[in-house]
């Protein structure tokens, strides 16, 4: 080894390990490594042809914490895909029950005084220190100056899938075993998460460990614009979501949703436990206006006058105080903001979204998610307090909750390495558990009438004849809006979605044929948690929304406080039908009449 006064630099099979600048290159392309798995990296080649045991290694990469010896495994089987992927060949050879060795042949260099290192910046990010300062608290003018030393920003190529008839866009960086869909809160810009380099730092810390998938919600960013009235819903955000996943062929993906990309994220791993190997929320909210029982959020009045804002000063760094206070005085950060809020959404598309997420509410599904979930906040965090991640955390079994040191709500914004080592260890601990026999559904129940008579003619021909016209046409609405049949009966039919806007439009449809049948209906819907036995649904949900079909009018399509909550921004219209307790059912339920 030779040390020089930048350090060493070591060489081997075209690669380039250079340990003082934290740098990893294969024929001078970056190679992005997470900070622990480069100092295994850094530990096996200064020990090159000897052999280090696991004991040794673990104290020294992890030095004051204890892990377990899979931590190492998992580092050194990220390392050994890495040579694979780069050129093949053995460069680490395991000693059985002992330890590691570096077998590779191994040149040290001196770079010049004057030397001038190229970063090669493509798809994948590489992470690199700043003057030897963490990159989430340098000071933007000198991450700029370090970062535009002729390279210019880091920008991956930006694709796009069809859904129904919107374009969303989307971004894949890294190429790690693991799948991770980072939804970021509010607005976003896909090309313009790039520009400013604490967040490419942040994500590119992301994509060394896993493939990260990206993508903008529809009407926000390079995804296409819709009217203000069609804003997505979280039930078609969580679509968008599935068809990003599809084009981008990946069956099942950790979910990170920051700040109002939790509550989706969060509906997203109940309704489909599937295709979520974990969740991960950072800065979140159950729902973001206060009431009784939830008494952390913002009042009506502060909404509306953010919302008077927000329409008068579009375009300029608006809410920057509360999502990055450390920084609110750093005109570079400030201008960076403002132009990705406005490249991210119009102002009147940033007045209905935030409209629309004010009227969200996944109080009610946070206990149905059965995937490993981790929920990080920081204590000083002044958007969202840190009592609402401590909620969200305590509602959903066996979840785990992180608090951090810091005031800012951003979490590429301060020490931004903190929350990375965090998601970094969950992820690699997390194991997929297989299949899951409980998701959350929304449930539609119809009970059938003839329009003469409160009771069904059980016993009349005609009256099964009409009855069997009537299941064809249930029964293709069902596949028009993607339900499931649970049951159909001479007296109703039950089925499953796994949305409530199409469940309620659904039963719209139905109720409003049915007259043509000679017959009535009364609808019930709850959204709750499902057992599932063989593609068969039953449950609570299940029961529930039979009862409240039971205590509906002729038709009528009435629904519970949880469906109405979950299509926020849908346009669907509700009436208060006042609170009812059912034989069998615990609690009293709120239930809401569909108007429109």
């Amino acid at each position: 080894m030779v040390e020089t006064e930048s350090g060493p630099i070591y060489r081997f099979g075209g690669f380039e390990l250079d340990t003082a600048e934290r740098i990893f290159t294969f024929r001078g392309s970056a190679i992005p490594l997470a900070p622990r798995v480069f100092d295994t990296l850094c530990l096996l080649v200064e020990n090159s042809g000897h052999v280090l045991s696991k004991e040794r290694m673990l104290a020294e990469v992890w030095e004051g914490s204890f892990v377990e010896e899979n931590n190492l495994a998992q580092n050194i089987s990220l390392l050994r895909k890495t040579f694979a992927e780069s050129r093949g060949g053995k460069f680490i050879e395991t000693v059985p029950k002992f330890g590691y060795r570096f077998v590779a042949d191994v040149e040290t260099a001196t770079p010049g005084p004057d030397a001038v290192i190229t970063e090669h910046i493509s798809a994948r990010v590489m992470i690199r220190d700043v003057d030897d300062q963490d990159l989430g608290n340098a000071p933007a003018n000198r991450i700029h100056t370090t970062l535009q030393r002729g390279l210019g920003p880091l920008r991956p190529e930006t694709h796009y899938v069809q859904n129904g008839d919107v374009n969303i866009a989307y971004q894949v960086v890294g190429s790690g075993d693991i799948d991770i869909v980072f939804v970021m809160g509010w607005v976003s810009h896909l090309e313009y998460f790039w520009e400013e380099p604490r967040f490419a730092a942040f994500l590119g810390r992301l994509a060394s460990f896993s493939r990260l998938i990206l993508f903008d919600k529809r009407g926000t960013g390079l995804s296409d614009r819709v009217p203000l009235s069609e804003l997505p819903t979280l039930e078609q955000r969580m679509e968008d979501v599935h068809a990003v996943m599809d084009a981008v062929g990946s069956e099942r993906a950790v979910l990170i949703g920051v700040s109002e990309g939790g509550p989706m994220c969060s509906l997203f791993a109940a309704t489909y436990p599937e295709r979520t190997a974990a969740l991960i929320m950072i800065g979140t909210y159950a729902k973001r206006v206060r009431s009784d029982g939830y008494p952390w959020g913002v009042s009506k009045e502060f909404r509306d006058e953010f919302f008077e804002v927000m329409q008068r000063d579009w375009g300029k760094p608006v809410g920057i105080e509360e999502r990055a206070p450390s920084v609110a005085d750093d005109e570079i950060f400030r201008d960076w903001w403002a132009t990705y809020l406005r490249m991210g959404a119009s102002p009147g598309a940033a007045v209905a979204l935030t409209k629309m997420n004010a009227e969200i509410d996944v109080r009610n599904v946070l206990p149905s998610i059965r995937v490993p979930t981790l929920v990080i906040h920081r204590t000083g965090d002044l958007c969202l307090k840190v009592e609402e991640g401590r909620f969200v955390a305590s509602q959903i079994p066996g979840s785990k909750f992180v608090e951090l040191e810091g005031i800012d709500h951003l979490p590429f914004v301060g020490d931004q390495d903190e929350i990375l080592d965090e998601i970094e260890r969950f992820v690699a601990g997390t194991q997929y558990a297989g299949g899951h026999d409980r998701v959350l559904a929304t449930v539609l129940d119809l009970r059938i009438m003839d329009s003469n008579s409160d009771t069904v003619k059980r016993s009349d021909a005609d009256w099964q004849t009409l009855l069997d016209g009537v299941h064809i046409f249930v029964r293709r609405q069902l596949e028009l809006f993607r339900g499931r049949e649970i049951s159909f009966g001479v007296d109703g039919v039950s089925a499953t979605f796994d949305g409530p806007a199409r469940a309620i439009r659904c039963a719209a449809a139905i109720a409003e044929s049915a007259g043509r049948f000679g017959v009535q209906v009364k609808t019930g819907l709850h959204t709750g948690e499902c057992d599932v036995v063989d593609q068969k649904y039953s449950g609570y949900a299940v029961s529930l929304a039979r009862k409240i079909a039971d205590a509906s009018d002729p038709g009528n399509i009435l629904v519970s406080r949880t469906v109405k909550d979950l299509v926020a921004g849908s346009g669907i219209a509700f009436d208060e039908a006042g609170t009812q307790t059912f034989s069998g059912i615990e609690g009293e339920w709120r239930l809401f009449n569909v108007i429109a």
